[in-house]
C-alpha cells in the first residue's frame, strides 16, 4: 500500500529524516505496527503533519487521554487563547494546498468540530438533545428494521455467490438512520456517501468540487424545509436560528448540518466493515458471540479499539507552554493524538495485539479512545455503539454461515493517513 498518488501531500514525506511524516506509505500502510514503534520511543515524539508542518504525536494512552481532557489544548488554530502564536495553521495550508475557494472556508473553520468552549459547548447543547440515552434506546426499534430489511435484499446484490457488505449493508444502516434523524431526504442520500468518500480522498479535484455542492445543497434544504417544519433535528435548528440568530449563526447551522451527517455515518459504517472482517478472521471470538449474544456491547468496545476506523484526531494546538511526560511544548505548538497506538499500549492492556471480545467488563467505563475522551468525546458515540451491536448480531443470525468472499489478504484498504477503511468487504453469505 503507498501513499495518495494524487495528493499534494506526498511529497513532504521523507523530507526530514528522524521526523516521521503521517503521510509515509509505512504508517498508512500499518499503521499499527509504524505508530507502534514510535510509541515506544516515547509518549511525545517529534513528526510532521500532511503539509510538511511540525507536529507532537502523543502515541501512549495515558499521555493521549491526558490531552484530550487538558483544555489548554485547543482545536481552533485561530483561538484567542493563542494570540499571533501560530502565524499560519496546518488547516489553513491544508485548504491552500487544495485550492479551497476563500468564502467557503469559514464553513470548515465554523464546524463544532474545530470550536472550543464556550462556543463549543453552546454547539453541543443545541444538538445533544438528540443523542440522550432515552432517545437512542427508543431510536433501536427503526435501526432493527433498517437492519433487518437491508439484510433481508443482500442476497439480491450477490454475484457469483459474493456481496459486498459495505455497499449493500454497512454504508446503508448508518446513513439512512442518521439521515432520518436529522432530515435528509431519502433520494438526498447516495449523493452524501459519494460527497463522503470525495472529502477524506485528499484529492484536490474530488474537493474542489464536492465541497461548494455540499454547502449548497444543505443551503437549498434549509431553505425547503423553512417553508415545512417537521420533527427533525434540521426543523429544531432552523427554529433555533429563527428564533435567537446569536444561539446558531447561519453558518453554524450549515455546518451542523454537514458535520452529524458525515461523522454520523462514515465512521460507523467502517467500524461495521472492519469488525465484521476481524470476527470472520477470528473464529474463536465469533464462536464467543455466536454462542452468548449478550456479549454485543462488550464486542463493539474491543472491536472499536482492535479495529476501529479512525486512528488519529485532529489536530491540537498548546494555549500555553506546557510540559507532556518531560517533553516542552511551546505555545502554538501542534499536537496530533494517534489513537491507534493509544488503543495498543502494552502499558495499559494485557496482550493489546489480541483481539478478546472478553476484555472491556460489562457496565463498566470505557477503556479505550476509540471515540476520543473528554469535552469532544464523540457525540454520537452511544448511537454508533448501538449499531454496531444491531448490525453484528443481526447479520450473524441470519446468516449463521457467513465467509469471507476472498483471502484476508487480498481485502483492500485505502490509503488514507489516520484512516482505516476497506475498499469493500466481499462475503459469501452461506
Amino acid at each position: 500500500m503507498s501513499a495518495l498518488p494524487s495528493s499534494p501531500f506526498a511529497e513532504h514525506v521523507g523530507k526530514h529524516p528522524g521526523e516521521p511524516n503521517v503521510m509515509d506509505p509505512a504508517l498508512i500502510g500499518d499503521p499499527f505496527r509504524g505508530y507502534g514503534a514510535l510509541r515506544e520511543q516515547g509518549p511525545v515524539v517529534r513528526g510532521r503533519f500532511m503539509d510538511d508542518s511540525p507536529v507532537w504525536l502523543v502515541t501512549r494512552f495515558e499521555e493521549v487521554r491526558q490531552v484530550l481532557r487538558d483544555q489548554r489544548f485547543v482545536n481552533n488554530p485561530v483561538s484567542s487563547a493563542l494570540g499571533d502564536a501560530l502565524q499560519q495553521s496546518p488547516r489553513d495550508r491544508m485548504m491552500d494546498m487544495m485550492g479551497f475557494p476563500e468564502h467557503l472556508r469559514v464553513y470548515l473553520a465554523g464546524s463544532i468540530l474545530n470550536n472550543d468552549a464556550p462556543d463549543h459547548t453552546r454547539l453541543r447543547r443545541l444538538v445533544s438533545r438528540a443523542f440522550t440515552a432515552r432517545k437512542i434506546t427508543a431510536l433501536r426499534p427503526r435501526v432493527e428494521q433498517i437492519a433487518d430489511e437491508l439484510l433481508a435484499r443482500l442476497p439480491e446484490h450477490a454475484e457469483d455467490g459474493v456481496v459486498d457488505l459495505i455497499q449493500h449493508f454497512s454504508y446503508p444502516l448508518p446513513i439512512t438512520v442518521i439521515c432520518e434523524l436529522v432530515g435528509i431526504p431519502e433520494a438526498d442520500r447516495p449523493l452524501w456517501r459519494k460527497w463522503g468518500a470525495d472529502l477524506v480522498s485528499l484529492e484536490p479535484k474530488r474537493l474542489g468540487r464536492t465541497f461548494p455542492a455540499m454547502i449548497d445543497h444543505i443551503h437549498e434544504l434549509i431553505r425547503e424545509r423553512r417553508g415545512a417544519l417537521t420533527d427533525d433535528l434540521l426543523s429544531e435548528l432552523i427554529q433555533t436560528h429563527d428564533d435567537d440568530g446569536s444561539r446558531l449563526s447561519d453558518v453554524e447551522m450549515v455546518t451542523m448540518v454537514l458535520t452529524l451527517v458525515l461523522a454520523g455515518h462514515e465512521t460507523t459504517a467502517h467500524l461495521i466493515a472492519n469488525g465484521t472482517a476481524a470476527l470472520l478472521t477470528h473464529p474463536d471470538q465469533l464462536r464467543l458471540l455466536r454462542d452468548d449474544p449478550a456479549l454485543l456491547p462488550r464486542a463493539v468496545h474491543e472491536l472499536m479499539r482492535w479495529c476501529g476506523p479512525v486512528h488519529m484526531t485532529q489536530l491540537r494546538y498548546a494555549s500555553e507552554d506546557i510540559e507532556l511526560s518531560g517533553t516542552q511544548l511551546r505555545k502554538g505548538d501542534a499536537v496530533q493524538l494517534i489513537l491507534v497506538s493509544a488503543n495498543y499500549d502494552p502499558r495499559h492492556y494485557t496482550d493489546p495485539d489480541r483481539l478478546d471480545l472478553t476484555r472491556h467488563p460489562a457496565g463498566h467505563a470505557e477503556n479505550h479512545v476509540g471515540f476520543g475522551h473528554g469535552p469532544h468525546y464523540c457525540l454520537g458515540a452511544s448511537l454508533a455503539r448501538q449499531e454496531g451491536e444491531v448490525a453484528f448480531g443481526k447479520l450473524l443470525a441470519r446468516f449463521p454461515e457467513v465467509s469471507l468472499g476472498v483471502e484476508p489478504e487480498q481485502l483492500e484498504r485505502l490509503p488514507l493517513p489516520g484512516n482505516w477503511r476497506l475498499a469493500a468487504l466481499p462475503l459469501r453469505l452461506g
